[in-house]
């Protein structure tokens, strides 16, 4: 599977893709009587997705290198539920890497994470 972020197709090996749907309010409260009233402004469709470390780490840093420059929203395209794909506007967090190996001269990850999240509803009431 390759992601595209702001229109560059990234090679690395996905292992897992984790989404989240939130369910954001306008607000919610509740009357005297315990009765929950809300008025909801839509769902929000996040992700988090760990990738794996590949055989050529190009693609691997310059992925890395998108996912921590100092940008506010990215334009993220990933599989869907049907097999198509869903582009979203999202914001990147907690991404991290691990060290397989390290020798004083290369480094080899093993992978990396990340956590997208949607700037707006996929659906709205």
């Amino acid at each position: 599977m390759t992601i595209i972020i702001d229109s560059t197709t990234y090679d690395v090996p996905v292992i897992a893709v984790d989404e989240t749907c939130e369910f954001l309010d306008k607000y919610a409260e509740r009357t005297q009587d315990g009765t929950l009233r809300r008025e909801l402004i839509g769902t929000y469709h996040n992700q988090r997705i760990q990738f794996g470390s590949p055989q050529d780490m190009t693609d691997y840093n310059l992925l890395w290198n998108k996912l921590t420059e100092a940008t506010e929203f990215h334009t993220v395209t990933v599989p869907d539920t049907d097999g198509a794909d869903f582009t979203f506007t999202a914001y990147f967090s907690n991404v991290t890497r691990g060290i397989r190996k390290w020798n004083g001269v290369t480094t080899e990850w093993r992978g990396m994470t990340v956590n997208f999240t949607a700037q707006s509803p996929k659906a709205t009431p």
